[in-house]
């Protein structure tokens, strides 16, 4: 990612968040950093797109912590954990990002909601389906059902970005080990929820 490309989705960013997406022109986004509307358009190709990259950056982040560990895991219950610690990273690494996401995205056009509702439905699909995987394998209660256990997961993760500041009492590695304690002991056997003690073993 170039400087200017860099400037430009940081600089809407925090323009979106104060004015909304309809409250700021391409013209206020390049003179907040001092370029000019051809800089913006050499690399977006409308307003539409930059919104579109700030939505796409923190799902296409999740999405690939996932499928690393999908592919780097081979029991569900380190899978699982890997997942939601990754998770709860993006709020950290993405939190404006994600605060346009949800204030702004029913301003994406619809080809743009289509790619962006593809990989969250592929996000969701990896944790239910390593949900599944842990009931086959014994790991997981066997009463759980996978995908409103998957859903109820993205609920409670997703809510970080109403309350997460970096100044907080508590880390977000601090954090995501408190969600994954919780996850894991309600979706573990019982007989199995001994694993807790070596989640500090999954990186």
């Amino acid at each position: 990612m170039t400087d200017l490309r860099n400037k430009i989705i940081h600089a809407s960013l925090h323009l979106f968040e104060k004015h909304g997406y309809h409250g700021v022109t391409v013209n206020q986004i390049v003179d907040s950093i001092g370029t000019s509307k051809g800089g913006f358009y050499h690399h977006f190709t409308s307003k539409d797109e930059l919104l579109f990259v700030i939505h796409d950056t923190f799902i296409t982040y999740v999405l690939e912590k996932a499928t690393a560990a999908k592919n780097t895991y081979h029991t569900p219950t380190k899978r699982l954990h890997a997942i939601i610690k990754s998770f709860v990273q993006v709020f950290d690494l993405y939190k404006p990002h994600i605060s346009v996401f949800y204030q702004e995205n029913i301003y994406l056009k619809s080809d743009y909601q289509e790619l962006i509702k593809k990989k969250r439905d592929q996000f969701k699909d990896i944790i239910v389906e390593t949900i599944q995987e842990g009931k086959i394998t014994g790991e997981f209660r066997q009463d759980l059902i996978a995908d409103i256990t998957g859903m109820a997961i993205l609920g409670m993760v997703n809510w970080t970005y109403k309350w997460y500041k970096k100044s907080g009492e508590k880390t977000i590695d601090e954090i995501g080990d408190i969600y994954v304690e919780l996850i894991m002991r309600a979706v573990l056997n019982q007989q199995n929820v001994s694993a807790i003690t070596e989640w500090h073993m999954v990186e």
